[in-house]
């Protein structure tokens, strides 16, 4: 019965009018967001991997997957709040935080902040009683352990899809041109959460949820004997989760999953707290701490191994590196991937990309190359429709520092800094 009334709220989110409209605006939003993604690929590799339309169809598909796990994960572990409580207020809160910094949109931070706001109110009103914003007296338990769940899927999604729409960069570490990745990805997930009724009108609504035995399988701060006997509704929202990274040490594949697997165990710890925070006010308070303290710690220490790591894709004396392969391309059909290093162009040593250029400009239609794979071992490969106005279609990563904004510091670059010099880069050439 829990998993055919969560699904049903789910589909209500997907199908009643006026939520319909809300996922309406927050499509425009990650439309127009994919736009630019698919702009700036165009700007270096030529053309887009991925139409603007694929990467938001994309996102929604994928949110709905992640909306309805961590809905069912939050009802079958018996997840529950207040009707009088604004728990929603964390969904619209992290969209605000966005604004202000696009890794605020996180749920760590927005549900610290509503945490430590009820917590503080629960204190004050021992001494005084603000009857007015009873509304933000939260239970802490049910919110951070949400704010776990809610990570935990995060870090799938991330792991399954955090490198879609990936834009090829450029940096500069001693003295060497580096090549890597920005990586940013957004997905628009329904929930459904379980409340507490108490207006009496709402009992024989059709969103009231008979629950089994065994239910809850977590601790709660509401007593027991209270949560079984209450009637309990399910509801649903619209949230949204994100994902920003950078890389010059990693392929997309290797940097999606080492981050998804990072926001799992950093979500497990914060529900083992969470479940913890059962017994005092002082574990609630150390759960609201942990929060975004510990998830700026994965921040810190993701950019700690890029910046000590060893850069992935560098041009050697031996060869240029490959960064980028466009789709349909020459490249592509010859079987050269990312990683990979070209030795030798028709049986002439590539020192940069305008040999490349001169020996198809002089070929009459058949070229081939040496490559060194990532494995280390080498191949031939070929193409015979070459010609002079045909795009080999890829991105090297040059031996000389390009132009200036094309250049980002690797220890103190930000996504949106990155994307801005890749857009400048477009305007100044």
């Amino acid at each position: 019965m829990i998993l055919f009334y969560t699904l049903k709220s789910i589909a209500f989110a997907l199908t009643e009018p006026y939520l319909i409209l809300v996922l309406a605006v927050l499509v425009f939003a990650l439309y127009r967001r994919n736009r630019q993604t698919v702009v700036m690929q165009k700007m270096i590799i030529g053309e887009g991997i991925n139409s603007p339309f694929e990467l938001t169809i994309s996102q929604i598909v994928i949110g709905i997957f992640g909306g309805i796990l961590a809905s069912v994960i939050m009802s079958y572990l018996g997840i529950v709040f207040d009707e009088n409580s604004a728990v929603d207020l964390i969904f619209l809160a992290s969209i605000v935080f966005m604004f202000f910094n696009v890794r605020f949109i996180c749920f760590a931070y927005s549900g610290a902040v509503l945490g430590f706001l009820s917590l503080a109110l629960t204190v004050s009103s021992q001494t005084f009683n603000i009857p007015n914003l009873d509304f933000l007296k939260i239970d802490v338990v049910a919110l951070m352990s949400m704010v776990a769940i809610l990570h935990f899927v995060e870090g799938i999604l991330i792991i399954l899809d955090g490198r879609t729409g990936s834009i090829p960069v450029f940096s500069s570490k001693e003295g060497n041109i580096v090549g890597g990745f920005a990586l940013q990805r957004y997905w628009t997930i329904p929930v459904a959460i379980f409340f507490m009724i108490h207006n009496k009108t709402m009992i024989g609504s059709s969103w009231q949820v008979s629950v089994p035995n065994w239910w809850p399988l977590i601790n709660s701060s509401i007593p027991y004997g209270v949560l079984k006997s209450a009637v309990l509704s399910l509801v649903p929202f619209y949230a949204v989760m994100g994902y920003n990274s950078v890389t010059f040490t990693r392929n997309t594949k290797e940097k999606s999953f080492l981050s998804g697997v990072l926001l799992i165990l950093y979500s497990i710890a914060l529900f083992g707290i969470a479940q913890l925070a059962v017994l005092n006010i002082w574990l609630k308070f150390l759960a609201v701490i942990f929060a975004p303290i510990a998830h700026e710690g994965i921040i810190m220490f993701q950019r700690y191994l890029e910046i000590r790591g060893t850069p992935k894709y560098v041009s050697t004396s031996e060869g240029m590196m490959v960064l980028v392969v466009a789709p349909n391309s020459p490249a592509s059909e010859m079987g050269i991937k990312s990683g990979d290093l070209l030795v030798e162009i028709n049986n002439e040593k590539i020192e940069n990309e305008d040999k490349i250029a001169e020996v198809i400009k002089e070929c009459s239609n058949f070229i081939w190359f040496k490559v060194k794979k990532e494995a280390g071992n080498f191949e031939q490969v070929s193409y015979s429709k070459m010609n002079e106005d045909k795009k080999l279609g890829i991105v090297f990563v040059p031996r000389k520092v390009p132009h200036n904004s094309m250049v980002v510091k690797l220890n103190k670059n930000k996504f949106s800094d990155v994307l801005n010099k890749i857009k400048n880069k477009g305007k100044d050439d």
